[in-house]
């Protein structure tokens, strides 16, 4: 654990204040699941909750098929992380943060495609290397859970009507999974 130096006091009904500075930083959104967690020295420990957390195998498998599909590296995202990839090396997208503008496409709750002469949206926070060609958010009974993205390097981007279908499919999929 890292200490913060910051204290809060605890109210008459059992609630803390988490600071907007670390709720910011770690992503932290209204309503926001968190899981709480207890170490043996007495420390409590608070977890942002991913409902796409334990799909992490399944998903896995998913971004296989997609990638012997397609041809394209193939992720499926958290709300916040890449919780799936296959079709590049797994240390450089694994529980890596998404960009923001893939948060904003996912908000948006549309697919994404990408066309000749639009701007390269990235995949990763911060990272150029992989960007989005296709991007399919995962929505379950009205939230965005995640997303299913084909990605790409450089100028091979431009996805087809099969791109889009395959992403569709499996968001829709995933979606109708986690409600049940």
């Amino acid at each position: 654990m890292k200490a913060t130096g910051i204290v809060r006091r605890i109210d008459d009904l059992g609630r803390v204040v988490i600071p907007k500075e670390i709720r910011r930083t770690m992503r932290i959104r209204e309503g926001d699941p968190l899981e709480i967690y207890t170490d043996k020295d007495g420390g409590v420990i608070f977890k942002k909750y991913s409902l796409m957390g334990g799909l992490v195998e399944f998903a896995g498998q998913l971004c296989e098929t997609l990638n012997r599909t397609s041809g394209r590296v193939a992720v499926i995202t958290d709300r916040d992380n890449c919780i799936a990839a296959a079709g590049a090396p797994r240390r450089e997208l694994m529980d890596k943060a998404i960009s923001p503008e893939l948060e904003r496409l996912m908000e948006g709750r549309q697919i994404y495609q990408h066309k000749a002469g639009d701007a390269v949206v990235p995949l990763l926070s911060g990272e150029e290397k992989f960007s989005l060609s296709t991007a399919a958010p995962i929505l379950s009974e009205g939230d965005v859970l995640g997303c299913v993205v084909l990605a790409g390097q450089g100028g091979e981007l431009d996805g087809g009507e099969v791109d889009y279908k395959l992403a569709q499919s499996i968001s829709g999929f995933l979606g109708r999974h986690m409600e049940s």
